[in-house]
């Protein structure tokens, strides 16, 4: 059964992360447009399909996974490699990659028609025949590529509040910037954000996971290590803290 909360709060969206959720006062509220950010090789797209394949088999909750630049068979073998083999979810979690896409929306594209329409009218359709209630985008460097988006930040922020008028909890795989200082658009036009970052030890490389933004949700700032041993993420207090 899917929990919902009493009075005022949002019902909460399990990251099934253990320890994680409890950095935010038990998840992340329904609905919300989440960043999960960081450099390339820190296992954002890893994070994102564990939300997805553990809400299914724990909360039997849809999901559709859209890659806009792995295929799909990649994505299953890399992803079965850390545990989480897609046939014990494949009834409600959905994967799609860009080729799929591609395929379907040359015809429109060609006719004129912009590429975040036809990407936005395909998850339509997909929500109205799966009813999916959790969303990936795999990444958003890639779709801001292909959307050709000339007005970066309006044409973010109609995107977004696209995505929430769409009813489903979001996560979207994102590049953090070089430099920390820096706060990009989709910083402020997001719900939340989940920062993931490696941290060099001697020999040794360790990933650091924080919540650095989370509206609605009293949440936890500090920093965390992000283990992978066996078949699930862990946290441990990042070293040094």
């Amino acid at each position: 059964m899917h929990m919902v909360m009493s009075g005022k709060m949002k019902e909460k969206i399990r990251t099934c992360i253990p320890g994680l959720d409890d950095l935010m006062s038990g998840g992340i509220p329904r609905g919300h447009v989440v960043l999960i950010s960081g450099l390339p090789g820190t296992m954002k797209s890893s994070l994102a399909y564990n939300i997805l394949h553990n809400n299914a088999k724990q909360s039997g909750r849809k999901g559709l996974y859209i890659s806009l630049e792995q295929g799909r068979d990649s994505i299953l073998e890399h992803m079965a490699g850390l545990g989480m083999e897609h046939r014990e979810v494949e009834t409600l979690v959905s994967i799609v990659d860009m080729g799929y896409l591609r395929l379907h929306m040359e015809d429109k594209a060609a006719d004129g028609e912009s590429w975040i329409n036809i990407f936005k009218l395909y998850a339509d359709n997909l929500h109205n025949t799966t009813e999916y209630e959790l969303l990936v985008i795999d990444s958003l460097p890639v779709l801001e590529l292909l959307g050709k988006m000339d007005d970066r930040r309006n044409d973010l922020f109609h995107f977004f509040g696209w995505l929430r008028e769409l009813g489903v909890t979001t996560f979207i795989v994102s590049e953090s910037s070089e430099d920390p200082r820096r706060v990009l658009d989709e910083d402020f036009l997001c719900d939340g954000i989940i920062r993931v970052k490696k941290e060099r030890h001697g020999q040794d490389i360790t990933r650091q996971i924080m919540i650095d933004k989370m509206r609605g949700s009293k949440h936890n700032t500090g920093l965390y290590t992000l283990l992978h041993e066996g078949k699930e993420f862990q946290l441990t207090r990042a070293i040094g803290q």
